[in-house]
């Protein structure tokens, strides 16, 4: 009978191929798992897609938590409000004057748009004259004598014009003023056509600028800036005027000031620089008008510039 053996040759040749599929289906799936098979970058790419964690430089996780990873808390970039915010200054006055507001975290200038005119410094120098003879002093490795430390001191404190002379010839003259310009990056500044030191063009916004560099180290040199804004704090007497009288009086002396103010009878002008720092910002006021009008006319739109920027910031 033929019949039998057929049927049970059917039964083997069934198992055989069963067999095979299964063998093939497991090497398939083994080719999953081989280094540099397509296969396995397909399958990484579907796990990657199921939500798997990546590491810093955005590679994959070789071991992913099964609970998604928390986020890291951001730190918080909000900054403090500073005591002083920008606004439109409106004082009654006659002649010229501008203004600027350099916030020192950010870098945020504001002012009116001739905030970039220039006009002379007087006084107002001095402080750049101090930083560059104590800067240098310290990197030339020698000590300033008692008789140079009395000058800077007098020369902040008091505006005394001798010791600045003085401290001026000992820095090369001219040449410092553009020191002045490259170390602090004024952008409107200009030597004197004289070379004098009183003569020096600024701006308000580069007077601004020029706070800062003292403030963050540049100007003074890592030695001598505290020393330079604490004679700066303690400006006295006819100089003491200016954005830093808008605050109380205890406040008033964290501020570091330095003011100009000069009759130039040539323009037949009177001259005032005005420049206040104060932790995270600098203000730079300059004003020109009739010589008739004297020195205290300058200080007090100084003064109401404070008055104005530091109501502004009240007001949020």
């Amino acid at each position: 009978m033929n019949t039998p053996p057929r049927k049970r040759r059917s039964r083997r040749t069934t198992t055989v191929v069963a067999i095979l599929v299964v063998l093939a289906a497991l090497g398939v799936a083994g080719m999953r798992l081989w280094p540099g098979s397509p296969l396995a970058a397909r399958a990484a790419a579907r796990w990657e897609d199921a939500g798997s964690a990546t590491g810093a430089a955005g590679d994959p996780d070789p071991t992913p938590s099964r609970s998604p990873a928390k986020p890291e808390p951001k730190p918080d970039a909000t900054l403090a409000p500073l005591p002083v915010k920008a606004t439109d200054v409106d004082i009654d006055h006659s002649g010229w004057y501008s203004w600027a507001l350099l916030d020192t975290r950010t870098g945020q200038m504001s002012g009116p748009a001739d905030r970039t005119e220039l006009s002379t410094t007087a006084s107002l120098i001095k402080s750049w004259i101090g930083a560059d003879f104590l800067r240098r002093s310290a990197e030339q490795g020698t000590e300033p004598s008692a008789s140079r430390m009395a000058q800077v001191e007098t020369m902040i404190r008091d505006s005394d014009n001798n010791a600045a002379q003085s401290l001026y010839e000992a820095n090369g003259g001219s040449p410092s003023i553009k020191r002045l310009i490259s170390m602090c990056k004024l952008k409107d500044s200009k030597v004197s056509a004289d070379g004098g030191w009183s003569r020096t063009m600024l701006s308000p916004a580069d007077i601004t600028r020029l706070g800062a560099c003292i403030a963050n180290g540049t100007a003074a040199g890592p030695k001598w800036t505290k020393y330079l804004l604490d004679e700066m704090r303690a400006v006295r007497g006819t100089g003491d005027f200016g954005p830093r009288k808008a605050f109380p009086a205890a406040e008033q002396k964290k501020i570091a000031i330095k003011n100009g103010w000069v009759d130039r009878t040539r323009e037949q002008e009177y001259h005032v620089s005005c420049m206040a720092i104060g932790d995270g910002w600098v203000i730079g006021v300059m004003t020109k008008y009739d010589i008739s009008k004297g020195y205290t006319y300058g200080a007090n739109i100084c003064k109401q510039v404070g008055v104005q920027l530091r109501a502004a910031a009240a007001e949020g």
